[in-house]
């Protein structure tokens, strides 16, 4: 089989389109998975992505890139080859690439979730000839509890807080796991960083039903009892230490582990990811029916090793710059 994406010193490449998937370095033209700053970088002449990305892509990429976008399941031609956008479950807009090129099928997966939430787009199992996908989650001690039970964590947790008159202050991403947060949590006094803010306001304008909160810029002290969404740059911060009296906490799927929690100094750690786990992995790429399957970003040798014991003709694909948002 020939291949139809190779990899080059400015990401992924495909020869037939030619166009990169998420380039690490500037090129002419990049078909973007989704708006994470790992996968979504500046400097391209042109950008193609997902209609609901448009608007926080060009929140963080500026107003003025040159931006081309597509619906799920659209099909358009680059060059050779038919392209279409799936959807990815990661964050709003995440998409699978699927490319066809003469019968032969090859989908790069971005990063995705296969655990559905109101917050975006669920994952769509696609089958394909080859499957390139992550692996930041591969190995089987990562497994995700239903998301209502960790909201529930959650907020038993800033409802002791409350009970203490003590600000609960929670570090999470502020694009996809944020919204998911602010959309699972019943309401009461939230505050959000400038940066969740703006994300907030994307998800909003593309008829996410985002619940409202207030925008904390650091000089304001929100009340006791209060929750504030935070990105994790913002811990130890001289605005952070004018809160007064609170308890942290960090939103993360590496907080199946216990020992990073430790070394954060953190109250507590909750178990949330826009990522698959390890059974949501092997699902999905069995659901592809691929005869190839290339593995990047995350625990790339583990899982290679893992999918050629189970039968399944697979090799890793570094693909060096992906792995941000977790």
């Amino acid at each position: 089989m020939k291949p139809l994406v190779e990899r080059r010193p400015e990401g992924l490449y495909c020869l037939e389109g030619d166009f990169y998937i998420d380039p690490w370095r500037p090129v002419e033209r990049a078909v973007i998975t989704h708006a994470h700053a790992d996968h979504a970088r500046s400097g391209h002449k042109h950008y193609l992505a997902h209609v609901d990305a448009a608007e926080i892509l060009r929140t963080r990429l500026g107003a003025s890139i040159s931006l081309q976008t597509v619906d799920y399941q659209e099909r358009i031609h680059l060059g050779s080859v038919q392209l279409s956008l799936h959807p990815a479950g990661h964050v709003l807009g995440s998409a699978q690439i699927r490319m066809d090129y003469k019968g032969q099928v090859w989908v790069v997966s971005g990063d995705y979730r296969v655990q559905a939430d109101p917050s975006c787009e669920g994952f769509e199992p696609l089958v394909c000839d080859v499957f390139i996908t992550e692996s930041t989650f591969a190995l089987p001690i990562y497994r995700w509890e239903p998301q209502s039970v960790v909201m529930e964590e959650i907020s038993t947790w800033w409802q002791a807080n409350a009970a203490q008159g003590l600000r609960s202050v929670l570090y999470t991403y502020s694009l996809g796991k944020a919204q998911r947060i602010a959309m699972a949590l019943p309401e009461g006094p939230v505050f959000v960083h400038p940066a969740v803010d703006a994300i907030n306001a994307c998800y909003r304008h593309a008829g996410r039903k985002i619940p409202a909160s207030v925008c904390w810029r650091g000089e304001q002290k929100p009340p006791a009892g209060s929750l504030l969404l935070a990105p994790p740059s913002v811990a130890d911060s001289a605005a952070l230490a004018r809160l007064g009296a609170y308890e942290d906490a960090s939103v993360s799927g590496w907080m199946r582990l216990r020992g990073i929690r430790r070394r954060r100094a953190l109250d507590r750690g909750f178990v949330i990811s826009d990522h698959a786990d390890w059974p949501g992995l092997l699902w999905a790429i069995r659901e592809t029916k691929a005869e190839k399957v290339f593995v990047t970003h995350g625990q790339v040798e583990i899982l290679v090793r893992y999918l050629c014991e189970q039968g399944i003709d697979a090799a890793p694909l570094q693909a060096a710059g992906w792995g941000e948002d977790v």
